[in-house]
């Protein structure tokens, strides 16, 4: 350790006057460490005001080494409440708070608090968001006689606003003589945070001074309650505006769903902070502006902004709703430039970007190379790989989990289910949910009841899944209707599909989905009268079939096909390419399913036309041309995709051998030489 002070100079001064020297000489980390490391070396450690001096330099804001701190006071033996105060302070100030209080909890065994105890303690309370233990310290300050101490009712006051107990709150300050800015700021942002604008503005208005902090804590509160005409309002009228109030009502208006607002307001700032950004990307990330939340991104870091771990799940999160794997390796490549750790939430977002995005591999590699793998590691890879049928893989990742000790939560075993699910394991997804049940003790969600529906409904046990509705302890929702229509339809059990679509259409007579199936299921029996009145109702209700679309990302650009298209720039070359693969086809054997035309057209080679320009032939045509032959060909489909179309993307996986990657609506295919990864099982 490098001498500061000069031994000679120590040795001057102890043992007669150390308490002195350390009080006057010490400023710094190494300083006080060098001091600390002397007085246990000649023994004057024991004197009271060395010990004393110790704690109070280690827990000075300056230093602010609580482990340190909490050395020297575990080593003394007589310790007075200034120390008690000064490492329950310390600890507050670390983000310790359970710790403090239970340290406060034991010092009630050997001195009473003061005035200096309680206001740090119930600011640990506060903190902690502990209403009970807070209510309890209350009345221990009132029994002690410290209720009308200003300090202590200041604390009790913001214990009260955040935790939001209003109204003791507000008893309390209307108790207190002297009342100061903060206090007042206090109590209005209680109000904010329970949601009552109008005592919030009466607050307000009663203030006898306001700073930036008062008008920044209104507008919040008005748009956390969804009054951000009001919030603007206010906004536009401050007096003088700060970073802080500039972000807030950036929050507000994305918390909105206002994100032009929110631009526009972002443009006229005459500074901005990582906060800011953070606002703007993650703001346009909930909203589902995926491409505008990148844009920002690459602009924040053009302006040499450090990113946070918080941008950095927007980030992925924002990848993640484009499916776009280019953009998530660009994102993960700069991740691994700057040395930034995955063992937190950035490793499980990059899992689950990499498996929406079709590279399963990818994700794979990701949490393999993760040391300290937590829950969320865990769950995400287990998930992704079910969407991707990879039962085994993801059961496999599962119990090697619990076997290690890493107890798994309610997601965990919907992704556990999800694999069942796409592999038709129905005895295997029933033991999982009753290990769920009876092992973990984790109570069912609709979620659960739903896979253990979508389990026997894609293995043609359509009479148990509807026994498994009935015997719910809740109401079924749509997804569980929809579900079982599905599974009718696959299974061309046209009673089980009426009595889903009724049940659905009551529930939610919004929902597209239930009756273009319900429609397909005629269409494909032929009973067109059926279809007509399935789709003269969804006129009458104004409902429109969302077209079917097809995307492929190639260089950085997504490329989008509806059936049929003839808009993109290559339309030659891709329909010339069709031309090619039908061919192919014909030649390996191919006879199309025209059944998958839900179309009343009676001639059988309009029929066939009809499924060679479905989205994925197009897709798929473009990726043949300008997709890097040994480069897989993904394709993200919006709806589910056709038994035909399964077929064909099978036997071209073999033609052109290729790997071609399809997520449709409902899980990952992975077709390669000609074989499919579900194993004809969706």
């Amino acid at each position: 350790m490098q001498t500061l002070i000069p031994s000679d100079t120590l040795h001057q001064y102890f043992p007669h006057a150390l308490h002195f020297s350390l009080l006057k000489s010490s400023k710094t980390h190494q300083e006080t460490q060098q001091l600390h490391a002397f007085s246990l070396k000649t023994g004057v450690f024991s004197h009271p005001s060395v010990s004393s001096r110790l704690i109070s330099l280690y827990a000075d804001p300056n230093i602010n080494n609580l482990r340190y701190a909490r050395s020297v006071f575990d080593r003394i033996q007589h310790r007075s409440l200034l120390l008690w105060n000064i490492i329950i302070k310390c600890y507050v100030q670390n983000q310790q708070s359970h710790e403090a209080i239970s340290l406060f909890v034991h010092m009630l065994g050997h001195f009473p608090p003061d005035e200096f105890t309680f206001p740090c303690v119930i600011k640990g309370c506060a903190k902690l968001n502990a209403l009970e233990e807070g209510k309890q310290i209350h009345g221990l300050v009132l029994k002690l006689g410290f209720g009308l101490d200003k300090f202590v009712q200041g604390s009790l006051v913001n214990l009260y606003s955040k935790c939001s107990e209003i109204g003791s709150a507000h008893q309390v300050f209307d108790q207190m003589g002297e009342k100061d800015l903060v206090l007042w700021n206090s109590l209005l942002a209680g109000y904010g945070r329970c949601g009552d604008v109008k005592a919030a503005m009466k607050v307000f208005d009663e203030m006898p001074e306001k700073d930036c902090f008062s008008w920044t804590i209104l507008i919040d509160g008005l748009a956390k309650c969804g009054d951000i005409e009001t919030a603007r309002e206010i906004f536009e009228g401050m007096p003088n505006r700060n970073l802080v109030s500039w972000n807030t009502m950036i929050n507000g208006f994305m918390k909105a769903g206002d994100v032009n607002s929110a631009s526009k307001l972002f443009d006229r700032m005459p500074t901005r902070n990582l906060i800011t950004w953070n606002s703007m990307i993650g703001g346009f990330e909930s909203n589902l502006h995926f491409l505008e939340a990148l844009k920002m991104f690459r602009r924040m870091l053009e302006e040499e902004f450090r990113p946070t771990h918080a941008t950095l799940v927007s980030v992925i999160s924002a990848v993640s709703g484009l499916a776009s794997l280019g953009k998530g390796r660009s994102i993960h490549s700069y991740i691994v430039k700057n040395g930034i750790e995955l063992d937190g939430v950035i490793g499980t977002v990059l899992i689950e970007m990499y498996s929406k995005c079709g590279g399963i591999d990818s994700a794979v590699t990701v949490f393999e190379t993760i040391c300290r793998k937590k829950l969320g590691h865990w769950t995400a890879i287990i998930v992704g790989l079910s969407i991707h049928g990879m039962a085994e893989h993801a059961l496999k990742l599962f119990l090697e989990m619990c076997r290690i000790g890493v107890k798994p939560n309610a997601v965990t075993f919907v992704g556990v289910l999800n694999a069942c699910s796409h592999t038709g394991m129905i005895n295997d997804g029933r033991g999982y949910f009753n290990m769920m049940i009876n092992e973990y003790g984790i109570k069912p969600t609709i979620e659960h009841y739903g896979c253990l529906v979508d389990i026997f409904c894609r293995a043609g046990y359509l009479e148990e899944a509807k026994n498994i509705i009935r015997e719910m302890p809740m109401r079924p929702n749509k997804v569980i209707w929809m579900t079982l229509l599905n599974g009718a339809r696959k299974h061309g059990n046209a009673k089980v599909g009426e009595y889903a679509a009724q049940h659905l259409i009551e529930l939610a007579p919004e929902t597209i989905g239930g009756y273009v199936v319900l429609s397909n299921m005629y269409a494909v029996s032929g009973e067109w009268d059926k279809v007509s009145k399935v789709r003269e109702m969804m006129k009458k209700r104004g409902l429109r079939k969302e077209p079917g679309c097809s995307s492929i990302e190639h260089k950085g650009v997504v490329h989008k096909f509806i059936v049929g298209d003839k808009s993109h720039p290559q339309r030659k070359e891709i329909y010339s390419k069709l031309s090619e693969m039908r061919d192919k086809l014909k030649l390996a054997g191919h006879v199309p399913d025209t059944s998958q035309v839900l179309l009343n057209i009676e001639e059988e080679e309009e029929r066939e036309a009809e499924l060679e320009n479905h989205s994925e032939r197009l897709a798929i045509a473009f990726g043949l041309i300008n997709i890097e032959a040994g480069c897989p060909i993904r394709i993200m489909k919006n709806l589910r995709v056709c038994s035909d179309c399964h077929s064909v993307s099978k036997l071209l996986s073999k033609i052109y051998r290729c790997e071609i990657i399809v997520r449709d609506n409902s899980r990952f295919h992975h077709f390669k030489n000609g074989l499919c990864s579900c194993k004809d099982f969706w």
